[in-house]
């Protein structure tokens, strides 16, 4: 018998394998069976030629599987396969939601897995993170996957599938019927594996979500990506957050985002685009009328970068959610960015993320201008004390005069003897310490800077009659 034979015998589950009664099962407290416990499964004599026979049942062992509780199922592929059956398994049997990240699982365990998952109706999603996989219990599970049609969500990140890997599962996504959502990030893929998933995509339109964060994606990965995106019609959230892509991989993916019509979430936090790539994405954000949210957190983008991108947010009216913390900005960035979505009266931005920029007190001014049109504006920032202080010594100054049942334009009428409708800051400014306004000396002339726009020495105070 050859050794392929050999291993379609031990995964038939016939007659004379199964127990006549339960104490022919392992036996005990479930929990000294569990996986976490267990080192990983199937780490020494599970990755040879001989192992890659998925063959995990035959028509005999369909037929025993009815007769068969789900606990006695899972239980007997343990033994057939030689894997420690997994507490958290035995727990949650049925749960919707199968979590056995962190379990130890292995390739012998996931075939195990396989075997109980095959024709399972329960489980919908299927977290695997963190078990040390490889490729060989990846391709156990993607077999299982052809068959299962009730799982659609699959965590499948830091498993160690590398390249090979990315083969199996693209060939999985190429004839996919029931997968919406794949996390495979931390598994050490190269351009060549994002290739593999990018071809596969470029004809799935079942698949929703897919996480290729943490991997070791270049340009190029970026622009076989970039152009799946221009092909696919399924992908909604792409997440390709911590890789090395640069401006050939932002052209890639702006070029696919400008004709993409499905793609509503587009994480690209910790990479390196730059000034050259937020132009790209400036430019796709003119055309594109689906994108609503936008990672750019940590991606070396400066003022000069933001204002390109800026470009496209004069005139896009999806994006809801824009992110560019952990960027070297600066105040006079934000600045712009906030004026942009300001007098765009078409923006749908909701919440901005630029929580590392210290901003200046024209923001925080024109960000409550912006507030009184758009109360639901959620911008996140950071501010030092002086700041606030400053923007706050306005309010201070009307609510002394209204205290004293007096405006704004009465305090300067009082100071123009000659009515010319002007006073001098010096004059102002002596008149506010006479009056002992409670403002120290950082407020008062922020408050004159404020009413002397021009830095003139001349308060022009008939403009400011709506403050009154």
């Amino acid at each position: 018998m050859d050794q392929c034979e050999q291993n379609r015998v031990e995964l038939q589950l016939s007659e004379e394998q199964q127990p006549s009664d339960q104490s022919a099962l392992p036996t005990g407290n479930p929990d000294r069976m569990t996986g976490e416990e267990q080192p990983t499964q199937g780490q020494e004599g599970d990755g040879g030629d001989d192992e890659w026979d998925t063959d995990l049942e035959t028509d005999n062992a369909t037929n025993q599987r009815q007769r068969l509780s789900r606990v006695e199922l899972y239980l007997q592929a343990c033994l057939q396969t030689g894997a420690v059956p997994i507490s958290s398994f035995l727990r949650n049997l049925s749960e919707a939601n199968l979590n056995l990240n962190h379990c130890g699982v292995g390739p012998l365990g996931a075939k195990a897995l396989a075997i109980a998952l095959k024709n399972d109706s329960a489980v919908t999603n299927l977290e695997l993170a963190d078990n040390a996989l490889c490729a060989v219990g990846t391709r156990y599970l993607m077999e299982m996957i052809q068959t299962n049609s009730s799982i659609q969500s699959l965590n499948l990140s830091n498993n160690q599938l590398s390249q090979e890997g990315a083969n199996i599962i693209s060939k999985m996504l190429q004839d996919n019927y029931c997968i919406k959502s794949i996390n495979l990030s931390g598994n050490d893929f190269d351009d060549s594996a994002a290739k593999y998933i990018a071809d596969a995509l470029k004809s799935d339109y079942m698949l929703r979500e897919l996480d290729l964060s943490s991997n070791r994606l270049y340009d190029a990965g970026g622009e076989h990506l970039g152009q799946m995106l221009a092909r696919n019609a399924g992908i909604e959230v792409l997440n390709l957050s911590w890789n090395h892509l640069c401006k050939r991989s932002a052209a890639a993916l702006s070029a696919g985002l400008e004709v993409n019509t499905t793609l509503r979430e587009l994480w690209l936090s910790w990479n390196s685009f730059g000034r050259a790539g937020a132009e790209s994405l400036g430019q796709a954000l003119k055309q594109n009328s689906v994108l609503e949210l936008l990672d750019l957190s940590s991606n070396q983008l400066d003022d000069r970068a933001v204002t390109l991108l800026c470009q496209g947010l004069a005139t896009n009216d999806t994006l809801r959610v824009l992110k560019l913390g952990q960027n070297p900005l600066t105040s006079i960035g934000a600045l712009t960015l906030l004026r942009t979505v300001k007098n765009n009266t078409k923006s749908a931005v909701e919440e901005i993320d630029i929580s590392t920029v210290f901003v200046c007190e024209a923001f925080v001014e024109l960000l409550e201008e912006a507030r009184q049109r758009r109360p639901a504006l959620d911008v996140r920032y950071s501010v030092m004390s002086c700041v606030t202080r400053n923007v706050s010594a306005l309010q201070i100054f009307q609510k002394f005069l209204k205290e004293r049942n007096e405006s704004i334009m009465g305090f300067f009428q009082a100071l123009d003897k000659d009515g010319t409708m002007k006073v001098s800051t010096s004059a102002f400014r002596k008149a506010v310490k006479a009056a002992n306004v409670p403002l120290d000396q950082r407020q008062l002339e922020w408050l004159i800077k404020k009413f002397d726009t021009n830095c003139t020495a001349t308060i022009i105070y008939s403009q400011f009659a709506e403050l009154s």
